[in-house]
């Protein structure tokens, strides 16, 4: 009991106390605050003690039941103070506490604590860092000092970052400080050699930041929970402050901030979680989807409420997302309905290749635009940010405006500016800008103590920086292996340079690619995770973007060559990445990865490359948890949509210029066809279909398509089997097509049709 007589544990006589004191403006309004609500929100809202989950599907109001719920917690007398609502990003939690305010009467919302759960974190170890090793004033290091201090951690470690890069080792570790182990601990269970390297560059690493007296965004879950955990009086005091505790989208906690929410919610047990585990698609970043699953196990007695009623997208839409996410199995089911007007169906197109698909995507935008949507209102999801370039283009040429959010724009993107650094530098040695960019990118050992005594000898002898380096390891500026590396660095680069000059404007596609895998530049974004992965791929869309590339001759160019076409190839470049006419007054299409679009909408949203592969994404395959996963991504992208969805696919893609044949989604036949209308634009083609690989099994592939047999194919043409054989994966023939060459494909999805 504190002095003025209040007991915080006493929520009954606090209640009582508040009703005798609230005068009739009061009263007006609390009974405000469920004024309009619908039973399952109102339920939600009116929910006072004990714990409780609230599974929010799509577009089912649940900020609004979160924010009304914390401003009805004040209106039944508890102080403010006591409140903490955590959720993911800044904007959300702003939002949250903005609209509070404007429930509340003015004033009566001070105390409260609306944040993130990084947030919160950082200012309990503000106060109480002591406790876990961090002085006051310790700082927090984002990404790039994250890599900063790891490279000398790997180094340290006994470890090269050539074999050991930051980006995977921070992968690694982050794991790990999310199962919030130790490097002690770590240590312990390390059994081979990979767990052993990393549990040593673990240790020293956490030893930089320990003598810097710093954490990492991970270190501040793990070192509050280790906080709450190992001190008593510091847990006691946290738990008295958050006696009622809010959490929004429960479906993305990890591990480290199940175990803090849990723990201060371990007195009063007041915790009121909301979340859908059918948007859960951030396991690949350590979100426990367990967490929200199970959540009834961990915490006896609790109240599940569950918001089905989708107040965003028309009768269609809902109907189309429910029937693709009941075929997941780990769910808790509810009924996902909405009372909305029944719209139109979801639009699903077949394209015949991914220029048919973006110019698909910027009719749909006109028709919507035509149909008075504003362009801000529409916007075009996809699994990889790599798709981006083709649409970029085709919405470019059509006019459109458009912006890619949360992520970069493809030609801003670091690899693709390495990569274009490189081809600049070979067309124009001069360019000091480009030679320093990549002078060390792969890393080659050029540093910057090195880059500075080149410079200085540059300065000094009047060369160009260039040329000062191809003269430096003579001069002695460069000595030793620094100076091997130089002189291999420069002799490749010229190497590049006789090759522009020997070959035709035509080998531009091929030129790229090798420039790529000659520098090494593939491998060196490539190591790594997910976003590694989506770097390659990145790259790879450059060398299709060459070789999509058409050059057209200067008729004051008697004799052009490769040089001609890459210089032409890099203004074309130029020119695209300076492009920006359009009136921001109209607004722009927005272009995002699905990961990016949670907790977004729109009018009208365009979801592509429904491929197999790219989604479900070809990693999904090792497990059913991923696969299910994948059908969550799709679903959220879906559930985007409040009047006009098209989802599409391509028969073919180009992969690193290699025009490649595709397998539709299977997610796409688990869409009700009562939702859908279905058009398929490919070419008409006799041909054999099987939709379902196992189909095929009845049927001997030997008769149907013999050796010596012609076939036709919708993309490559007619051709003969030269081979074939029964593998994993389905039966492989080897096929001889006209003008196109041997092609390897999978019978059972290639669409063969027989040609007598």
């Amino acid at each position: 009991m504190t002095s003025d007589g209040y007991d915080p544990l006493d929520l009954s006589a606090t209640r009582s106390a508040h009703r005798t004191s609230m005068g009739a403006s009061d009263a007006c309004v609390e009974a405000a605050l469920v004024d309009g609500l619908t039973d399952a929100q109102r339920a939600a809202v009116l929910h006072f003690e004990g714990p409780a989950l609230v599974l929010a599907g799509p577009g089912s109001g649940k900020t609004r039941v979160i924010t009304q719920r914390i401003a009805h917690l004040v209106s039944q007398g508890v102080k403010p103070s006591q409140i903490l609502a955590l959720t993911f990003t800044n904007k959300a939690a702003g939002e949250m506490r903005n609209r509070v305010e404007r429930l509340l009467p003015r004033g009566l919302a001070g105390g409260l604590i609306v944040s993130t759960f990084h947030s919160y974190c950082a200012s309990v170890l503000r106060r109480h860092g002591a406790s876990v090793g961090l002085q006051a004033g310790f700082s927090i290091y984002d990404s790039d000092d994250q890599k900063t201090a790891l490279k000398a951690a790997i180094e340290a470690a006994g470890l090269t970052t050539s074999n050991w890069t930051p980006a995977s080792v921070l992968a690694a570790i982050s794991e790990i400080k999310n199962r919030l182990l130790t490097p002690e601990e770590y240590a312990l269970e390390a059994s081979d050699f990979w767990s052993r390297s990393i549990a040593k560059a673990y240790a020293r690493y956490q030893d930089t930041l320990h003598r810097s007296n710093a954490c990492d965004f991970d270190d501040l879950l793990m070192k509050t929970a280790s906080l709450l955990r190992n001190d008593a009086s510091v847990r006691a005091l946290l738990q008295q402050r958050a006696r009622f505790i809010l959490l929004d989208e429960y479906q993305d906690t990890n591990h480290a901030q199940f175990v803090i929410a849990a723990t201060l919610a371990s007195e009063h047990r007041n915790l009121f979680v909301v979340g859908d585990p059918d948007q859960s698609i951030y396991g690949w970043r350590g979100a426990d989807i367990t967490n929200i699953l199970e959540f009834e196990q961990h915490f006896a007695g609790a109240v599940v409420l569950p918001l089905g009623e989708n107040f965003r997208s028309t009768a269609a839409i809902v109907r189309a997302a429910d029937g693709l996410i009941v075929h997941n199995k780990k769910r808790p089911h509810k009924d996902l309905h909405t009372a909305l007007e029944e719209g139109e169906r979801v639009r699903v197109l077949r394209c015949q290749d991914e220029h048919d698909e973006a110019d698909q995507v910027a009719a749909f935008f006109e028709e919507r635009l035509r149909a008075g949507v504003p362009y801000r209102s529409m916007a075009v999801l996809y699994r990889m940010n790599a798709l981006s370039r083709v649409l970029e283009d085709s919405l470019r040429r059509k006019m459109i405006p458009s912006i890619v959010v949360r992520g970069t724009a493809f030609y801003d993107r670091k690899e693709i500016k390495d990569a274009i650094a490189y081809f600049r530098l070979l067309s124009n040695p001069r360019d000091e800008v480009s030679l320093r960019r990549i002078v060390n990118v792969p890393t080659r050992g050029i540093g910057p103590t090195t880059v500075r005594k080149v410079e200085g000898y540059a300065a000094g002898s009047g060369y160009a920086l260039f040329d000062a380096f191809a003269m430096a390891p003579g001069a002695g500026i460069v000595k030793g292996k620094i100076g091997e590396s130089v002189v291999a660095f420069i002799e490749l680069l010229r190497s590049f340079q006789r090759g522009m000059d020997a070959r035709l404007p035509g080998d531009l596609a091929d030129f790229v690619g090798e420039v790529l895998k000659q520098t090494k530049l593939d491998e060196f974004v490539g190591r790594g995770g997910v976003e590694e992965a989506e770097r390659v791929a990145n790259l790879d869309e450059l060398v299709s973007a060459a070789r999509e590339f058409q050059f057209i001759d200067d008729p004051d160019i008697t004799h052009p060559t490769l040089r001609t076409a890459v210089c032409a190839w890099l203004e074309s470049v130029a020119l695209i990445a300076d492009a920006d006419a359009f009136d921001p007054d109209r607004g722009s299409v927005t272009l995002m990865t699905l990961h990016a679009a949670k907790g977004l909408e729109f009018d009208s949203v365009a979801v592509v490359g429904l491929e197999h592969g790219l989604l479900p994404h070809s990693r999904s395959m090792e497990s059913d948890d991923a696969l299910e996963e994948e059908r969550r991504l799709l679903f959220v992208g879906m559930t985007r949509a409040q009047r006009a969805l098209m989802i599409s696919s391509a028969v073919s893609r180009q992969v690193r210029g290699v025009r490649q044949a595709t397998i539709e989604s299977p997610f796409l036949r688990e869409i009700p066809s009562n939702a859908t209308t279905v058009a398929d634009r490919t070419p008409s083609v006799d041909r054999i279909v099987y939709d379902e690989p196992e189909a095929f099994c009845d049927l001997d592939p030997a008769e149907l398509f013999p050796v010596g047999c012609s076939v036709k194919h919708p993309i490559f043409g007619v051709g003969k089997v030269e081979f074939l054989a029964r593998g994993f994966g389905g039966t492989r023939a080897r096929i001889a097509f006209r003008g196109v060459g041997i092609k390897t494909v999978i019978v059972e999805h290639a669409r063969l049709s027989r040609v007598q």
